[in-house]
């Protein structure tokens, strides 16, 4: 768009100057703040107020909304401009030709060169200013006089007569300058509010692209865990399935060989059985009774019953189990894959751990508990603590305060150096005297035992000795409420699997502590992420 096009559209449509402080009404026209203002003054007293442009009707007096847009749009036109015609303002009396203009007065409402400017008068009411085309901004729309005075009570420039005589009688009224350089310093103020919030704001936004990073970064480390053990998934299950085949195959081979020597056998008592039926024919048919009762094999042939027995015991045996197939094995080797999934569900299906907090409570009285609720020790120093219902009395145990009725959960807990300990979960139920109070000794709690270097899984006093150390010293602990399952892990790396008990729940689970004399065992921090 050319420059004089554009000028046309950025002219108000009453003073056919450029816009100065445009303002908008609802029906979108635009406008200088002072000409609308002007406009809607003088209709005032008809009761109705409309748009001078498209006459749309305002039943009170419009807002006027200021067009941010369009003004920058004006700087920004009038910035481009060339230095001495950036205001557009030339000199009244060089009518010969434009002489861009150095000052207006506002007095004689005129904008003088520097030749008229000095020949003109000086005489205090003549008030000079930069140059300007909308010298009626400046001046009052009631009386026609310069604005002088800042009404504090109507935020609004007055005159003289305004603050004297006119509406703005008995108002707070300041001097220009004096008005101006108090809201200078307001701005100023806000500014550096909004300075403020904007280094706020760019914190955030950094702390946020910081997130998004360790997140993209956990999420390609995620993904390489992912991958591998679906990679050993899928070649476990691969060789399962081999092993199973082949056991399969075995099994049916050898099912096959001792049937095939079976229907062997038959087939050759069958024939001897025909054979002997063949002489039985005929000696039935024959009329010398002497050689009927002299044949040497008639015993023989009378004496049906021969392996009978055998051959029926060993019939029913190969109808029933044909020497049997190894369901143990394969119900092993699918625990075995059961345990991966666990594995998947640790790592990728729970995003943080439980806030475990222990309950003094439930304390023994042997037993020191830290402020944080965290960390359980063993005091040689007695507790004078109450003895309520709840309380341990006689093993050295406490619970959490916290219990878990449904979802899946884990916690990591830190046995230190302690060689003896045991950890696990317990129903609310549980004894608490007597050898029945023991986590892992009766049917209300699963526990995971070390003692005398080597590790118990336990459960209603039955325990099943484990292969191998926790290396690490600390244990992964996780709950599948609705799948019955609780699990441990040895927080090496990677992590190890331990073992796991499957059940149906029927109570909510609590965390279960023993501790040994000189031990220590720390939960570890709920906020920490896989």
């Amino acid at each position: 768009m050319a420059a004089a096009d554009l000028r046309a559209e950025l002219e108000c449509s009453i003073c056919l100057n450029i816009y100065t402080d445009p303002v908008m009404l609802r029906c979108g026209h635009n406008f200088c703040r002072v000409c609308i203002g002007r406009v809607l003054n003088t209709q005032r007293g008809s009761g109705d107020y409309f748009c001078p442009v498209c006459r749309k009707r305002f039943r009170s007096r419009p807002a006027l909304q200021r067009n941010i847009t369009l003004r920058n749009i004006v700087e920004n036109f009038l910035s481009a401009q060339p230095d001495q015609e950036e205001s557009g303002v030339f000199c009244t009396h060089c009518v010969d030709s434009p002489v861009p203009a150095v000052r207006s007065c506002l007095h004689c409402e005129v904008s003088l060169c520097d030749k008229h400017l000095r020949v003109h008068k000086k005489s205090p009411e003549h008030i000079l200013c930069d140059p300007t085309l909308s010298m009626e901004s400046r001046k009052c729309s009631v009386h026609k006089k310069i604005l002088e005075y800042y009404c504090t009570e109507d935020d609004t420039c007055v005159c003289a007569s305004c603050s004297l005589a006119g509406e703005h009688r008995g108002h707070q009224v300041e001097m220009l300058d004096e008005a101006s350089e108090k809201k200078k310093e307001t701005l100023r103020n806000v500014l550096q509010e909004l300075l403020t919030k904007r280094e706020e704001t760019e914190e955030r936004v950094q702390s946020l692209q910081e997130h998004r990073r360790k997140v993209e970064e956990k999420a390609a480390g995620d993904t390489k865990k992912v991958t591998a053990m679906f990679r050993e998934l899928k070649k476990r299950l691969d060789d399962l399935e081999e092993r199973f085949q082949d056991e399969i195959s075995k099994w049916a081979q050898g099912v096959s060989i001792c049937m095939s020597e079976m229907i062997r056998d038959l087939e050759t008592k069958k024939e001897e059985l025909s054979r002997k039926m063949r002489h039985i024919e005929e000696l039935s048919n024959m009329t010398d009774p002497l050689t009927v009762l002299q044949e040497s094999d008639a015993g023989d042939l009378c004496d049906t019953e021969d392996g009978d027995n055998e051959d029926r015991e060993r019939h029913e045996k190969l109808l029933h189990d044909g020497g049997g197939l190894d369901v143990a094995e394969i119900t092993q080797g699918l625990r075995t894959l059961s345990d991966i999934i666990t594995r998947l569900n640790v790592h990728f299906y729970i995003q943080r751990a439980a806030d475990i907090l222990l309950d003094e409570n439930t304390a023994h009285n042997s037993l020191l508990i830290s402020d944080d609720r965290k960390t359980v020790s063993w005091s040689d120093v007695y507790q004078k603590r109450p003895k309520t219902p709840e309380r341990f009395q006689g093993y050295v145990q406490v619970l959490s305060s916290q219990s878990f009725s449904s979802g899946r959960h884990y916690w990591d807990v830190d046995v230190g150096n302690a060689k003896k300990w045991i950890i696990g979960m317990c129903y609310p139920s549980i004894e608490r005297r007597g050898l029945q109070s023991l986590v892992g000794w009766n049917n209300k709690s699963w526990g995971l035992v070390s003692k005398d270097d080597h590790y118990l899984a336990i459960h209603d006093g039955k325990g099943i000795r484990l292969p191998g150390n926790i290396v690490s010293n600390k244990v992964r602990i996780y709950l599948d409420y609705e799948a019955g399952r609780i699990a441990f892990y040895d927080l090496c790396d990677p992590i190890r699997y331990i073992r796991t008990f499957t059940t149906t729940f029927t109570e909510p689970l609590h965390a279960g502590l023993w501790v040994w004399e000189g031990g220590v065992i720390k939960i570890c921090g709920g906020n920490q992420k896989m």
